[in-house]
């Protein structure tokens, strides 16, 4: 890391903007291979360029400008890639969707976005049909041929996969972006209401990839197993771009097909987030442990053997901490001897542990983490179309996490969520979401969704439901119902029955009492059960 480059000034455009990035690239280094696919497709920087160019110039012709927000609804895979790029190309920022959305969640983030085109893998174009789109003119639907009739959905103008596809060597914006615009509008999901839109700057971004991808170069190769819907995605596939390496682009992350991706694709960094690398530690060893380029691995939150998956795969192991909102303000060196750490600020970051009254707690206790940056736009610009939100976020100058952490000795150790968002196989899942479709079942009356350990790591889902008089509630029956309702990862593992949910005089759900009892005798498991969850294989994914 350049100790400079954390200070208070702004980088330059050519330095940060995805459009400025890519265009010089492709002068410098026209033939290095940037993208590899699974279909083992190679994208050299000039034809990475020249995609983006195809999008840019497509979207132009429909009327979008620079400063418009434009959705994707793709899974990973070339189009998600180049419809990113060309988006910033334009001067437009991405509105990326999570593949797994339908129903309320989907209304709701289209919605938010404000966007007059979305740009939609035709296997989930079917979906809108169902909702209302919003300020949506225009639906570009792709991974369909053209000769075939695209499935209606609810906007005035279905158009194919052709629409993007023109050539347009040398297209640019009259506008280009600039530093602190936001690359991506991402969506979280929050504690107790809807899911946010986080503004994510270029800035943010390349504070990012500076502070994880030190000593990246045109040798490296980063494995995106994450999905470009969320920042874990984004922020490996930017690095790449920025420090003039490669990226490997992967559908999903696969235990059993890992290793070999890694050795065909040259991959030399990558992430495992939640569960994926105990389960990588946990395959029989094998000769080929160590036969592979893979050299970093990021992983997180830090296993408790990580020296042995260092020592047995032969890589350098990092911890970290991050979330969308912000820029990787906490990390490790390679190999941390300390467990359970998540590491130690990284330049240009300030950071406190308080308590309710932002006052700070002692070294040692738990409180919530607070951050800011030396260098302005690199946290997050705040929530779209939330300016409550953005204000109690960042009340007092400071950004609140909602992440509880105790420190000792400069190390930081991540503890909990401080409120109702739970995190499961990588993804956030706001507890309030759940209820709401728990809610809409006619039998249940009121519904709490809390968080309890999965045996994987991470958390599983339950949820503590209270009939309507005179109905009863079947758990078997409540799973099917949910399951057509919301994303795969949404749908709790456990659902308990009781009477009345426990309320504090002002008449709020007391999660803690569910949280502390947790899985009781009484709790209905949905795999004892049978009732089985898949996630949706879009696109080949």
């Amino acid at each position: 890391m350049s100790g400079g480059w954390w200070g208070p000034a702004v980088p330059a455009a050519e330095d940060c903007v995805v459009g400025e990035l890519l265009v010089r690239r492709a002068a410098e280094h026209p033939d290095r291979v940037y993208a590899v696919f699974e279909d083992g497709t190679r994208w050299t920087y000039a034809e990475t360029l020249a995609e983006a160019e195809q999008v840019a110039a497509g979207l132009h012709r429909l009327g979008v400008r620079p400063g418009d927000m434009v959705v994707s609804w793709l899974p990973n895979g070339p189009d998600a890639l180049r419809v990113w790029f060309g988006v910033n190309l334009l001067g437009c920022t991405l509105v990326p969707l999570n593949t797994a959305y339908r129903g309320g969640l989907l209304e709701h983030a289209i919605r938010l976005s404000g966007a007059r085109v979305a740009i939609v893998h035709a296997e989930l174009a079917g979906r809108l049909d169902e909702i209302g789109t919003g300020a949506l003119e225009r639906v570009v639907v792709l991974g369909a041929d053209d000769a075939r009739s695209p499935r209606r959905v609810a906007a005035p103008e279905v158009l194919g996969p052709k629409t993007l596809a023109t050539p347009a060597p040398g297209f640019r914006p009259e506008s280009p972006s600039l530093p602190w615009d936001p690359y991506a509008v991402i969506l979280t999901s929050g504690t107790t209401g809807p899911s946010k839109g986080v503004l994510c700057s270029y800035v943010q971004l390349a504070a990012c990839a500076r502070a994880a991808f030190d000593g990246f170069g045109a040798a490296d190769r980063y494995m995106v197993n994450l999905p470009l819907f969320h920042a874990g995605g984004t922020i490996g596939t930017y690095a790449a771009l920025l420090l003039g390496g490669g990226i490997s682009l992967v559908s999903a992350f696969d235990t059993e097909a890992f290793w070999p991706a890694v050795r065909a694709t040259g991959t030399t960094h990558v992430t495992l987030l939640g569960v994926m690398a105990t389960f990588l530690a946990k395959r029989p060893p094998s000769p080929q442990d160590r036969a592979h380029p893979l050299r970093r691995v990021f992983i997180i939150p830090l296993i408790e053997d990580s020296a042995a998956f260092a020592e047995r795969f032969g890589v350098d192991v990092v911890a970290m901490f991050n979330m969308t909102e912000v820029s990787i303000p906490i990390i490790s060196g390679p190999d941390p001897g300390v467990p359970g750490t998540s590491g130690r600020l990284r330049p240009g970051v300030a950071a406190r542990v308080v308590d309710e009254h932002d006052r700070v707690v002692p070294d040692g206790e738990v409180g919530e983490l607070v951050l800011r940056t030396d260098q302005p736009w690199a946290m997050n610009s705040g929530y779209l179309g939330m300016p409550e939100a953005t204000a109690r976020a960042w009340r007092n100058g400071w950004f609140h996490t909602g992440d509880a952490f105790r420190t000792v000795d400069g190390e930081f150790f991540f503890v909990d969520r401080m409120g109702d968002t739970i995190r499961r196989r990588g993804e956030n899942i706001s507890s309030a979401e759940v209820e709401i479709e728990l809610l809409a079942h006619p039998s249940v009356r009121e519904a709490a969704v809390v968080a309890v350990p999965s045996p994987y790591g991470e958390d599983d889902v339950l949820a503590v439901v209270a009939p309507v008089e005179g109905a009863t509630i079947d758990p078997a029956e409540l799973f099917r119902f949910l399951i057509p309702r919301m994303a795969h990862f949404m749908v709790p593992r456990y659902v308990r029955v009781v009477g009345a949910l426990p309320h504090t005089p002002t008449n709020k759900v007391e999660k803690h009492r569910l949280r502390s009892e947790g899985v009781t005798a009484d709790t209905a498991d949905r795999e004892r059960l049978g009732v089985v969850v898949r996630r949706d294989r879009i696109g080949g994914s």
